[in-house]
């Protein structure tokens, strides 16, 4: 709350400028003072100095808003506490800054305001939802600003028709705006494109019963107000049927929202649990919609994931992922993916493109609206609805709803649920169909049913148990796209070369009869090659080797897992962080610190009485939301169950050190699926680190007779070498 309990930010420029209502003052001021004299010449009754001006009219306001609030009637005055806040501070600061009073009659008006703010602030303090209004960036509904119009004129104040232009919203910043060819080339491949303006239900809507009621206020109230037993759900179909590519399945709880978007629904707000597959669920009910071409704005660690699940789910589709300026983007493709950090150079034709879908990925980080990415966000999908008349949007979070739940105003904006003042099309409509009014009691429970119907889908891994593995693991691709990256696939390139000479000079000097397949390659001599490699390399050895691409690559993991990580503790809790060397934890640590997430640690160098106290500081301690954990030192012996979700950011060179970490959270006690997240960087010898760890566990788990053959680390190393080293003869 500000120290000035009267001041409230305008949000906006009001209808009256501060030199314009400082001028207006002072002609009130004046036809007073001749009242006053005309009074005295005239029939000899004054009207009471104390009783003119806006402070009187304030005092009353402030009095029947205490009055309503003691009441229970809070909501029906909301917009006059805003007004009256809103015009104390303005009176404040003319009444300080007016050198033509006198200090006694500066004091006095003070002191009358003083009082003014006094019973705003107890008024408020008796009912906390009014404290939104006091802060600094709290938006002046249009009933606010129409009370406030009315107070002034009553006080005598000349009120001007505002002057301000409204902005454009079309009209963001250019410098960085760029168009890639490949999108040149689609527009004049098909210059006609016809929005499509049928069905359209956004303007729909219209206020009738309700009109003159602040909404918005109570229908985040009605998420925290209705508790225990409220749906957090929308009613969804039965699941049916989905053609899927392969051997795929699609879970029952995924179905029901590949129903529902077929059977018509249009926008959801997906907020299942991290580890439900809402991305498939986006990309399904685009199939089921034909909501192409589509366009996915997500964070930067998950945009490579994207394109991956894509070509997995709707594998003749074809997408494209925009890095940078986007020079190498295919213009043509079905869906587009784009980051948010880069979102702003593209705005302009993304919001052109023809999209007639739109999903936005961890959709809370547009919470703050004021962001420039949050702009850009609500930019491209307006125009998007522009074109197109009912486009298929989702967002989807897996943070929790009935957290802060104005922050999911831009959401909603983004969804078309509404706009910055009041609710719009269909959620009008069931709002009015309610037959009540904010200062109804069952207003809340009503209106919380009217917004989750608009397409709130909330599933927690829990609820849905039966349908997933108990144990999972899932891969995030990431793109290294900076300065590290690039060096990283230099080094792997030299790696790569330096092997196939040694094999070129070994071919040239081996006796005997070569082995060639048809691509002209020696396999036996390659394995002999890649022997010989890792058997010159250890992990303590300096320059480009198999040990050393790993190291360097799991540094510039580090910052995407635990931002990944980070993504994950505010929206499910406890996680836990594996890494195999200390710069990487070190590095972790240092991201959750710049998060403003706290977090315990257990490392190698810890007494026994430490790594205690940090297990138990991270199990019992509720704001210890990460515990970091090296995987040699926290693979075994301890009991992180209080989790289900876990981040390795490091691959182990055997699948039995990544089931040790896994099993840390997966143990006799768990009572929810335990998901491990394992970060991968593509386009290097990480991917195919990955590829042979899975391929040996998978060799592991057809063993007969409990034979255990998990393959060695050294096997492992050996069998990536393999891989670069045929790679690399394969492109010569």
């Amino acid at each position: 709350m500000p120290t000035d309990p009267t001041r409230v930010s305008p949000g906006k420029p009001g209808p009256v400028g501060g030199e314009q209502l400082a001028r207006s003052r002072q002609r009130q001021g004046q036809r007073s003072a001749q009242r006053r004299t005309n009074g005295r010449q005239g029939s000899g009754r004054t009207r009471p100095l104390d009783n003119e001006g806006l402070i009187p009219i304030l005092a009353r306001a402030v009095r029947e808003i205490e009055s309503a609030v003691e009441r229970g009637q809070a909501v029906s005055v909301r917009s006059r506490f805003q007004a009256v806040a809103l015009l104390a501070r303005e009176e404040r600061a003319r009444v300080r800054s007016d050198t033509t009073m006198t200090e006694a009659k500066r004091d006095g008006e003070l002191k009358r305001l003083d009082g003014i703010a006094t019973i705003l602030a107890q008024t408020a303090a008796r009912e906390p939802s009014l404290f939104s209004l006091l802060a600094e960036d709290a938006k002046v509904s249009d009933q606010a600003s129409e009370m406030r119009k009315a107070m002034l004129e009553r006080a005598g104040v000349e009120v001007a028709e505002d002057e301000v232009e409204e902005p454009d919203p079309l009209a963001l910043p250019t410098e960085r705006r760029v168009v890639p060819q490949s999108v040149l080339a689609r527009q004049l491949a098909n210059p006609f494109l016809v929005p499509d303006f049928t069905a359209s239900s956004h303007n729909r809507g219209q206020a009738r019963r309700l009109a003159g009621w602040e909404l918005l206020g109570p229908l985040f109230r009605s998420f925290e107000e209705v508790g225990n037993g409220a749906s957090t759900t929308m009613p969804l179909p039965e699941a049916r049927e989905v053609m899927l590519p392969g051997a795929l399945q699609l879970m029952k709880h995924q179905a029901e929202v590949v129903a529902s978007a077929a059977d018509g629904h249009r926008t959801f707000l997906l907020a299942d649990e991290p580890g439900l597959g809402k991305t498939a669920q986006a990309l399904l009910a685009a199939e089921a919609t034909d909501a192409f071409p589509l366009l996915a704005v997500v964070p930067n660690v998950v945009k490579m994931n994207w394109a991956r699940e894509a070509g997995i789910w709707v594998p003749h589709r074809t997408s494209t992922v925009i890095h940078g300026d986007g020079h190498d983007i295919n213009g043509f493709a079905d869906i587009v993916v784009v980051n948010y950090e880069v979102l702003d150079r593209h705005v302009g034709w993304l919001g052109d493109f023809g999209f007639r879908g739109m999903v936005v990925d961890e959709a809370h980080f547009i919470k703050n609206k004021t962001s420039q990415r949050s702009q850009n966000v609500l930019n491209v999908a307006d125009r998007i609805r522009a074109r197109t008349g009912r486009p298929l949007l989702f967002a989807l979070t897996g943070t929790p709803l009935i957290n802060d739940i104005e922050d999911f105003q831009a959401i909603w904006e983004y969804l078309g649920w509404v706009d910055d003042k009041k609710p719009l099309g269909s959620l009008m409509d069931a709002l009015e169909e309610t037959g009540l009014t904010p200062a109804d009691p069952g207003f809340y429970r009503a209106a919380r049913s009217c917004v989750v119907s608009q397409g709130i889908v909330r599933r927690r891994k829990v609820d849905v148990a039966k349908d997933i593995p108990a144990r999972r693991i899932a891969d995030i691709p990431v793109e290294l796209d900076d300065e590290m990256g690039r060096s990283i696939r230099e080094a792997e390139a030299e790696l790569a070369r330096r092997l196939v000479a040694r094999y070129e000079s070994a071919l040239a000097t081996r006796r005997g009869e070569a082995h060639l397949d048809d691509d002209g390659i020696d396999h036996e001599l390659v394995r002999r090659v890649a022997t010989w490699e890792r058997e010159d390399s250890s992990e303590e050895s300096s320059g480009e080797n198999v040990f050393g691409m790993m190291r360097r690559i799991g540094q510039a993991k580090a910052g995407l897992a635990a931002d990944y990580a980070a993504q994950l503790a505010r929206n499910v809790g406890k996680v836990v962080f594996f890494a195999k060397h200390i710069d990487v934890m070190d590095a972790a640590q240092e991201t959750f610190k710049r998060r403003g997430l706290r977090y315990s640690s257990i490392r190698g160098d810890q007494t026994r009485v430490a790594r205690e106290r940090n297990i138990k500081e991270f199990v019992e301690d509720p704001e210890v939301s990460v515990i970091v954990c090296s995987l040699s030192a926290a693979g075994v012996g301890i009991n992180l169950q209080v989790a289900s979700n876990l981040v390795l950011a490091e691959l182990s060179w055997t699948d039995a050190e990544q089931t040790q970490a896994i099993d840390r959270v997966h143990r006799i006690g768990q009572d929810e699926p335990v998901t491990a997240w394992r970060i991968i960087a593509a386009q290097t010898i990480d991917t195919k680190v990955a590829e042979l760890i899975d391929s040996k566990a998978g060799l592991a788990a057809r063993a007969l007779d409990g034979q255990d053959i998990d393959a060695s680390s050294v096997d492992v190393q050996v069998e990536a070498l393999v891989a670069l080293l045929t790679e690399a003869l394969l492109n010569r």
